[in-house]
């Protein structure tokens, strides 16, 4: 089990952009595969990046291929999701997940079982 505390959120015009960061708790931070996911009002909670404990291996929601990307820092016990291009349909609770690193590729959402309480990205016209 890992904690996770997102922050980076706010609200930001569309076309702009904006870096969420989640710091991780405890000493095996790269055993884990860590994701993003958002939920946004009224609707379903949607996996936007995920990447591996490695950092070599990345996937990405169709809505935020090349806008998004999502990175990690081992040695920070720290991912990151860089989201640039923002539309008003970004707008969601983003929040920052991790599972154990064993497992199939790409993991579903139910595999993560380690979440952050979320950061509000709000993103005007």
């Amino acid at each position: 089990q890992v904690q996770l505390v997102e922050s980076g959120g706010g609200l930001v015009q569309a076309g702009g952009s904006l870096r969420l960061s989640c710091a991780a708790s405890g000493r095996t931070f790269s055993s884990y595969v860590m994701g993003w996911f958002r939920q946004a009002p009224g609707k379903e909670r949607e996996c936007v990046a995920v990447i591996s404990w490695s950092g070599v291996r990345t996937k990405y929601a169709d809505s935020v291929k090349g806008r998004f990307t999502i990175s990690r820092n081992n040695a920070k016990n720290t991912v990151y999701l860089q989201m640039n291009s923002l539309k008003p349909e970004d707008t969601a609770v983003y929040y920052c997940a991790a599972k154990l690193r064993a497992g199939p590729w790409p993991p579903s959402q139910d595999d993560f079982g380690s979440w952050g309480q979320g950061t509000q990205v709000t993103v005007s016209s």
